[in-house]
């Protein structure tokens, strides 16, 4: 299996793994029954992030910037679950399980993320900036 068929499996797996948060997102919400909120603030970006991980398999290099956000963002929600599994010693298992998951969805996505390529497109600015250049000075009349 070539790297790009292994990244585009990856981004399915991993944005349905976090597309699959909905359901829990609205029975919690619907019930209404809890006093902090923070848990289904969280799962609803990991729900968003999800819809655009399976929206990027169709072309992955041009969603580079969303793999690597997908990658970095789950270390560091990772990290902090690691903290946490220190200080709560009674769902130390949970949060430990997940940092597991977290660590290796960010491992998995950048390893098989896309090269950049070397004649990849400039910024808008950059672009406008050589077309100046190259374009000859008006002479005065004479």
């Amino acid at each position: 299996m070539n790297r790009e068929r292994a990244l585009k499996v990856v981004l399915v797996l991993v944005g349905l793994l976090f597309s699959a948060g909905i359901y829990p997102l609205t029975m919690s919400l619907w019930k209404l029954d809890k006093s902090d909120y923070g848990d289904e603030m969280m799962l609803s970006l990991y729900v968003a992030l999800g819809i655009f991980l399976l929206m990027a398999v169709r072309n992955p290099s041009a969603n580079r910037s969303l793999i690597a956000f997908a990658a970095w963002s789950s270390f560091a929600h990772g990290a902090v679950m690691a903290v946490l599994a220190v200080h709560i010693a009674s769902e130390r298992a949970g949060f430990l399980t997940a940092v597991a998951a977290l660590v290796l969805i960010g491992i998995a996505l950048i390893v098989l993320a896309p090269a950049k390529q070397s004649g990849e497109r400039v910024s808008a600015a950059g672009a406008q900036a050589r077309a100046l250049r190259k374009t000859p000075t008006p002479t005065p009349l004479q």
